[in-house]
């Protein structure tokens, strides 16, 4: 992975679905809400509307790439996915930095030889409470702790791409994050769960979406937990660290 140590980083949005308009007039669009989680003074964002119809430019393009979540499903019969499954094997090849949330997380394991699919677990909505499932690398020590985020699936990964290792998991979600490549120094990370998700944000998708679709109870027991804290500074700190922003925690001695 190579990271500039000089000058601003372009990180392209590769967006996958549409936000319906309330949502989006009330809590800004994808591009918006990344923008905000992952603030940086070096950290430029721009959008590719891959479920729009855009044209996926070369994994050269940017330097570093980040998968929306969306509606849609990995296995749904849409055009722009298998084009955008081979983009992620380019990236990967090309040790472009790529990520992943919800959808992405998804459709990076697809394409990488794993699978995504609906859940035995059923819907998972509300803070999670997620724990490590090994010992963290330095750019994901801030998230060595349990760590609580917000989850909108019903799919999710349930086999494991080759060369790519578990970080984390939950009751409700066996894979919940992932590093592709060299623990230490990942050509691509991804995760279940939405950093880039504020409370409002999961109110307002069950408002305006998901109640009308995820059982009662589900709805029910996730409302009390859109008060919960979020790890989103964490999330932060380690995508820094990943893009090689910040400097790593020094290892114990």
């Amino acid at each position: 992975m190579s990271i500039s140590a000089e000058n601003e980083l372009r990180v392209g949005v590769l967006k996958t679905g549409a936000l319906i308009p309330a949502v989006a007039a009330a809590q800004g669009e994808y591009i918006d809400m990344f923008a905000d989680l992952l603030a940086h003074p070096r950290l430029r964002f721009f959008e590719v509307d891959v479920a729009g119809g855009a044209v996926l430019p070369a994994p050269e393009g940017a330097d570093a790439w980040l998968i929306t979540g969306s509606k849609h499903g990995v296995y749904d019969p849409l055009p722009w996915i298998a084009p955008l499954c081979e983009f992620v094997r380019q990236t990967v090849a090309a040790r472009v930095p790529l990520m992943g949330f919800c959808f992405g997380h998804q459709l990076m394991a697809e394409a990488l030889g794993g699978r995504a699919e609906k859940s035995a677990a059923g819907w998972q909505l509300g803070a999670k409470t997620y724990t490590a499932t090994t010992t963290m690398p330095d750019w994901a020590a801030p998230l060595a702790d349990a760590w609580r985020l917000l989850a909108v699936h019903q799919d999710q990964v349930t086999a494991v791409p080759p060369g790519a290792t578990v970080l984390a998991q939950s009751p409700g979600c066996r894979v919940a994050m992932l590093a592709y490549g060299d623990v230490d120094a990942p050509d691509a990370i991804s995760v279940q769960p939405h950093p880039e998700f504020s409370p409002g944000m999961v109110a307002d998708l069950i408002t305006h979406r998901l109640a009308a679709i995820v059982p009662e109870p589900v709805v029910a027991a996730a409302r009390p937990t859109l008060s919960d804290p979020l790890a989103r500074t964490a999330w932060r700190t380690a995508v820094h660290r990943y893009l090689r922003l910040a400097t790593p925690a020094p290892k114990d001695v």
